[in-house]
């Protein structure tokens, strides 16, 4: 009986978190958790205007979804090859390499 508890509340967690990758707005902990950040942090990142967050009352927080992944996928480190790519593109563009 117990293990079938355990089992159901692992089900009842697993469909509220999916909840968090379905729903365009997010509160405060839902950001937090969706972003895999501690509270202090995110707070931290709202306060210095590093995350686009929203404030319509003026006191709670709400995050759009969409936002947070454009923001999580800022700065995107180049792969070997394309800089590699790029190099060569370079030095034949300024006529230093012949083909």
């Amino acid at each position: 009986m117990d293990e079938i508890i355990e089992r159901l509340e692992n089900l009842q967690r697993l469909i509220e978190s999916q909840g968090i990758y379905t729903k365009e707005v997010l509160n405060f902990n839902e950001a937090c958790q969706y972003l895999e950040l501690s509270q202090s942090h995110l707070y931290k990142l709202t306060s210095g205007g590093n995350i686009p967050h929203y404030k319509p009352n003026g006191k709670k927080l709400y995050f759009k979804r969409t936002e947070l992944e454009s923001w999580l996928l800022r700065n995107r480190n180049s792969t070997q090859e394309e800089i590699d790519r790029r190099a060569a593109d370079y030095l034949i563009k300024k006529g230093r390499v012949k083909l």
